[in-house]
């Protein structure tokens, strides 16, 4: 369930679409569904991490 304006929005199953994931590999973007089942088992294993800011003082 999501919400749009403060209004509660539902999908009924026949009115979902799946998402289609790309992803950067070799320094180009390809979908995830065009990898092989090793690479997409690789995909699937990924961790994402975030960076810490530097402070300067």
């Amino acid at each position: 369930m999501s919400q749009l304006n403060g209004q509660s929005i539902e999908l009924k199953p026949e009115e979902r679409q799946r998402c289609e994931v790309w992803t950067r590999v070799m320094g180009y973007h390809r979908p995830v569904t065009a990898f092989n089942p090793g690479k997409q088992a690789e995909h699937a294993e990924r961790t994402f991490f975030q960076e810490c800011r530097i402070r300067f003082e």
